[in-house]
């Protein structure tokens, strides 16, 4: 409001009515306005006349005359150079800046009997109340469509305003004449349906509108008769099940939805449009051949011509021109992130009804947009933290009635919601799982990843390839990074079946790598830094060999460990207890722990039948699973322990120092908590240890859901979400948020941010 007093419109305004400053009125006061001729504004005060209602003895630049008019008396009163004329009439007083509007109330003129029945359903408690009567003089563009102007929508609105700091509320009805020259009488004799564009429209569009009748044909008859149409009009099929038409606005697209009560019956109307474009999300996007019906059907409601794309979800037809929209349309839908779920959209529900005619959706920057179209001059409101603003008309018996909402919403509104904030595409389909790396120069996150060309790509936190690499082979495991020169530069480190790999931040090879082996590679590469001197020891392992080296591709000749008993099926890992150094890895049927120089420092004192999962230091002691599923811990001592956590032969095992998660079948263990999830096909769990808090995820790549749980095993907030691989989570960029990466279709990536 403070924004708007600045503008050359409000300050007209405010100097014409300067004189209504003096009025000291202690009842309603009603002001109505109104152009003369010329165009020029008028305005009439109206209340309760008393003694003490205009007191001018004190005030300075004021002067007054009495003028007659038939037999009248009327007052002139000047005021800081501006003229105003008043009058009594029956104990009411009246003052305006237009004499001949008096002089015309002399003559008593007849109320009109709409004004009067508009007039009687005003509340005197709130704020203030409007009415109006659409003529462009305040008002003109309230809604998305350009081509629905006020003054063409209906003949009288009546408001009831609430207003305070955070919100300003509108509550009242509107009424046309009983025909079909305003647009709200379109809806006449249908009944208003629950509007559920807001179930696919994604929470940082622009904005949308929604319209809904119980009867299509009904609704399409009164458009005929609106537009004018030849009787003879003839609708297409694709309409006769439907009882809501939306229209998502996403910057300068335009997406529209057809909500069906009847699936079948709607697709069997798009025969002949079911060559598919391609596939997202397992959703099919095809080729629409009419995309002028639309306009055709739904004047002065669409405008949009070039529908010539749609998707089908659930019971939503969505149309659009490109791919891209359809894509974010889907995806938004699929990771609950559409309006529908965001709690500032939800809080605004309140104070509308579930079911309306039409329903008007607005984004900060579209509100923005609507009150600049209605003032000479445009700026910026900075309405940023008015997330959702909504107008709505439900229609009933020759009215309609009206609620409108314009809410700020709290700061903490958006705890926790999870926001889709990229998604790109490789030019083959993903390898391996992304992972997060540092950028040494900005200390943030960026993106690694592989595709099955063997292209290692770097991609900035905004979703830019930075650059592509190819490489000889698949990389083994996770990429590490060190800083081989010790000067803050880090590398990429990583091995592939018969290359060891170091990458500065440009793709380049770091000299003398990448080192070649005859032999093949079977794990992942193993990088220790015993001291944290930057004095890196990378481990090679080939079948039950595990081979040392150092950063200029030597071996490390006081590394005397030679074989193991069996093929190693587990990388090996450098754990510290104390001051002593271990390393420990292990084969089908024992577990090896060394020293530094490969010495055995740990001896089991009995083998097991050991699963491949990992080696975990827990509780200061080296644990891992049998194949029977059981957990062995081994202490440092070489006693051991066997606990029977009931897992089945197809288990996964993740560890921090303290907590412990295991993945059963479908059942998630997060420190003896144990959550049961629908049967799928999960991925291993993994822990995050991020600003003193513990995250657990997994993926069901067979619904393409990404969960993440807290150390209680509680669901975070608006998980899951679509993924297709293991996620990595950390907090990439300079604000709080955490974000998260993930496979999304075959070739793409995708990055998530929770708020």
């Amino acid at each position: 409001m403070q924004k708007l007093s600045k503008s050359n419109s409000y300050k007209n305004l405010e100097q014409s009515l300067n004189t209504l400053s003096l009025l000291k009125s202690n009842n309603d006061v009603l002001v109505c306005f109104s152009k003369d001729t010329k165009g020029n504004l008028q305005y009439t005060a109206i209340t309760k006349y008393d003694s003490l209602l205009f007191k001018t003895d004190s005030i300075k630049n004021y002067s007054k005359e009495t003028l007659k008019y038939k037999n009248k008396t009327i007052v002139k009163s000047s005021f800081n150079n501006q003229s105003t004329y008043s009058t009594n009439i029956d104990s009411t007083f009246l003052s305006s800046n237009s004499k001949d509007i008096l002089e015309s109330l002399f003559n008593k003129p007849t109320a009109s009997d709409e004004l009067k029945k508009m007039y009687s359903t005003i509340n005197n408690n709130k704020t203030c109340s409007i009415i109006v009567k659409p003529d462009s003089l305040f008002i003109n563009q309230f809604l998305p469509v350009k081509q629905i102007a006020l003054n063409g929508f209906t003949n009288y609105i009546a408001l009831d305003v609430d207003a305070n700091q955070n919100e300003i509320i509108l509550n009242g009805i509107t009424k046309a004449t009983d025909s079909l020259e305003s647009v709200i009488n379109i809806f006449k004799n249908t009944i208003p349906q629950e509007n559920q564009t807001q179930n696919v429209t994604p929470s940082n569009s622009d904005g949308f509108m929604s319209f809904t009748f119980n009867n299509f044909k009904t609704f399409e008859s009164n458009l005929v008769a609106f537009n004018k149409r030849d009787s003879t009009y003839v609708s297409s099929k694709l309409f006769n099940d439907i009882i809501e038409v939306g229209v998502i606005y996403e910057d300068k697209e335009t997406a529209i939805v057809v909500n069906s009560i009847d699936n079948i019956a709607t697709k069997d109307a798009l025969i002949g449009n079911e060559n598919i474009i391609s596939t997202y999300r397992e959703i099919d996007i095809l080729e629409f051949n009419d995309p002028l019906i639309f306009s055709k059907t739904f004047k002065p409601f669409i405008s949009f011509n070039n529908a010539n794309l749609y998707c089908v979800i659930d019971n939503f037809f969505v149309f659009a021109e490109s791919r891209e929209l359809l894509q974010k349309i889907i995806a938004n839908y699929q990771n609950k992130t559409t309006f529908s779920e965001r709690s500032y959209f939800k809080n605004i529900k309140n104070h509308l009804s579930d079911e309306s005619s039409l329903l008007c959706v607005y984004s900060p920057s579209s509100l923005n947009n609507i009150i600049n179209q209605n003032f000479e001059e445009s700026s910026d409101y900075k309405l940023g933290r008015y997330n959702t603003s909504a107008l709505q008309f439900i229609y009933d018996n020759n009215f309609a009635h009206v609620n409108g909402i314009i809410k700020k919403s709290k700061s903490t509104a958006l705890l926790n919601s999870v926001s889709e904030e990229w998604n790109i595409k490789l030019e083959a389909d993903i390898l391996n799982e992304p992972q997060f790396v540092t950028n040494h120069i900005t200390k943030q996150k960026e993106i690694v990843v592989q595709d099955i060309d063997n292209n290692l790509y770097l991609i900035s936190n905004r979703g830019k390839v930075l650059w592509k690499k190819q490489l000889r082979g698949a990389v083994l495991g996770d990429i590490n990074q060190i800083d081989i020169y010790k000067n803050g530069r880090l590398q990429l480190c990583f091995a592939t079946p018969n290359r060891v790999y170091v990458i500065d931040r440009n793709g380049k090879d770091v000299a003398p790598f990448p080192g070649k082996f005859n032999d093949q590679i079977t794990q992942p590469l193993s990088i220790f830094d015993y001291d944290k001197k930057k004095n890196y020891r990378l481990l090679v392992t080939q079948g039950r060999n595990v081979l040392m080296y150092d950063v200029r591709a030597k071996i490390v000749n006081g590394f005397t460990f030679k074989s193991a008993n069996g093929a190693i099926i587990s990388q090996p890992k450098h754990f510290r207890i104390g001051s002593k150094d271990y390393i420990s890895f292990k084969t089908k049927d024992r577990l090896y722990v060394l020293d530094r120089v490969g010495r055995t420092r740990v001896q089991p004192k009995t083998n097991s039948s050991y699963s491949n999962q990992p080696i975990f230091l827990y509780n200061n002691q080296f644990t891992t699973t049998t194949k029977a599923g059981d957990l062995i811990s081994v202490n440092t001592n070489g006693n051991i322990s066997l606990k029977n956590l009931g897992l089945s032969e197809n288990h996964s095992l993740s560890t921090t120092s303290k907590t412990l998660v295991a993945l059963n079948e479908n059942k998630l263990t997060i420190k003896s908590k144990t959550s049961e999830l629908d049967f799928g096909d999960y991925s291993e769990p993994k822990i995050f240890y991020i600003n003193d808090k513990i995250y657990v995820s997994i993926t069901d790549k067979q619904s393409h859901k990404v969960y993440l749980f807290d150390s209680l095993s509680k669901s975070i907030a608006n998980f899951p979400v679509y993924g297709n691989s293991s996620i990595t989570l950390d907090n990439i960029d300079r604000d709080r948020n955490l974000e998260f990466i993930t496979k999304g279709e075959s070739n793409s990536i995708i990055l998530y941010q929770i708020n």
